[in-house]
């Protein structure tokens, strides 16, 4: 490993399927060791991991970047949103975290919303209207089935404060990932006693909300992690905003990320407050706004329908008939947590490739459909719009967004964006600089710009309209449990 220009920082980011941590030189930007190590979730009805692997799992990532990881003066964490972690007394687990993509707690989303006033009076409080990926509603549907559970929770937590505390032993969150849990009034920016004691939640069990730029603490002495004595800990942050963060997001510009789930968002001046719940909300990391709109159903929907096909994924075919709307999981854009997966128009000669593209269609329509609500209305509409996430090298992904939006296409060559993000986090405690500024000058964004072609306005239509013809069947669909 060459030598360093400046000190060193580590990124790490908790998704859903692994952690990740990079080691990152706090002047160029330049990654000097990485690490990853895999997480399991539940199958069925609900979508649940055990905490503590996330710790083992970020043990090991760390273990993987080797001596770097030991000389780095200050590490941040940016995690999957939305879960609901419950600890006991002794800062254990009480059960399973419930994952952001775990549904069953849609029927006490809409009673919330309809206690607390409808979705308009939740849009002006919390910025956002509650579904059921989002916290409050997971704490409530706990209630209801496990109430031993509750009882036994001495602290709630979200999955990047559960590592950002058993790294200082203090119990934080900040700005960027508490919004997205429905108990933070963001006209005020705290918690919102009225939605905790409709649910029960002592406030007392809520980590401290930090301020952007605030050192949360040091590395303790009681563990195994190779950081030096003193080692600072930022504040961290929610996937989303940790990306922003990453790309060193301006106002205006939009961000469409492939991943797990699939979600467009940009950062805003202004304070949203959609009150039909298509975007949610949230806080940005640095004291600006993230409005965001995000599917359930992305990558891995279109890589299992393509599984089911055994096709590449890569090997597509135009389709001009044939509609798959890929809601294996229910689907949160639209809000249609019940639905399933729907196919119209196949014929005898449909192919297989026609299906997989349909099935691409089908997930970029959804979030193409926000973009819109997303960005301030007074927003440059040729701005390329910046393709991040696990899909975005994929020729198809690229193509099918490039037709469905009509926009430039630009796709960042920086890797692993969320825990770039993050190092830019804990660089920023280290320089006192703006961490999307230091991302600025990191060049994160910097990539390929593709051009815009004509927007398929045919398809668009065609999955629009199947979409509101089959609308009964769709909010039928499977009751989740």
């Amino acid at each position: 490993m060459s030598a360093a220009e400046g000190p060193l920082v580590v990124g790490v980011d908790t998704s859903t399927q692994s952690t990740k941590a990079l080691v990152v030189d706090a002047s160029t930007g330049r990654v000097v060791a990485s690490g990853q190590a895999p997480h399991t979730v539940s199958s069925g009805a609900g979508r649940e991991s055990d905490p503590r692997q996330w710790w083992d799992a970020l043990c090991e990532a760390l273990r993987q970047c080797g001596d770097a990881a030991h000389e780095a003066a200050s590490v941040s964490v940016g995690g999957q949103q939305h879960g609901l972690v419950t600890l006991d007394a002794r800062g254990e687990p009480v059960r399973p975290a419930l994952l952001w993509n775990d549904v069953r707690s849609a029927p006490q989303a809409r009673r919330l919303v309809e206690e607390l006033g409808g979705p308009k009076a939740w849009a002006e409080r919390t910025g956002s209207v509650p579904g059921p990926s989002f916290t409050v509603t997971k704490w409530a549907w706990l209630a209801e089935n496990e109430p031993e559970a509750i009882r036994a929770t001495k602290a709630v937590r979200l999955p990047h404060d559960y590592l950002t505390e058993r790294l200082t032993g203090l119990g934080t969150t900040d700005r960027g990932d508490v919004s997205g849990t429905g108990w933070w009034a963001s006209a005020t920016e705290s918690y919102d006693d009225e939605v905790l004691a409709r649910v029960g939640l002592d406030p007392a069990l809520l980590p401290r909300v930090v301020r952007p730029g605030e050192v949360v603490g040091t590395v303790r002495d009681s563990h195994d992690l190779p950081f030096s004595r003193g080692t600072l800990v930022g504040a961290g942050t929610g996937d989303n905003a940790a990306a922003a963060l990453g790309l060193g997001l301006r106002p205006g510009t939009p961000v469409l990320s492939l991943g797990t789930s699939g979600t467009v968002y940009a950062v805003s001046k202004q304070r949203p407050a959609d009150p039909t719940g298509t975007v949610a909300g949230f806080a940005d990391a640095r004291g600006d706004w993230l409005p965001l709109a995000c599917t359930l159903n992305c990558t891995l929907a279109v890589d299992r329908v393509a599984a089911l096909l055994g096709l590449d994924r890569e090997a597509v075919e135009p389709t001009t008939e044939v509609t798959l709307l890929p809601y294996l999981d229910g689907e949160r854009t639209p809000a249609l947590p019940g639905a399933c997966g729907l196919l119209h128009g196949l014929r005898h000669d449909t192919t297989g490739g026609q299906l997989l593209q349909a099935a691409y269609d089908g997930a970029v329509h959804s979030l193409l459909g926000a973009l819109d609500l997303v960005l301030d209305a007074d927003a440059d509409r040729s701005t390329p719009l910046l393709l991040i996430g696990g899909g975005a090298r994929g020729t198809a992904w690229q193509q099918t967004v490039r037709r469905l939006s009509g926009r430039p296409v630009q796709v960042p060559e920086a890797r692993e964006l969320v825990a770039l993000g993050a190092a830019a986090q804990a660089a920023g405690l280290l320089t006192g600089e703006d961490p999307a500024a230091v991302a600025r000058r990191w060049h994160t964004a910097a990539g390929p710009v593709l051009d815009a072609v004509e927007r398929d306005e045919a398809t668009l239509a065609r999955i629009s309209g199947v979409l509101s013809d089959a609308a009964p069947l769709l909010e039928r669909g499977t009751d989740p449990r």
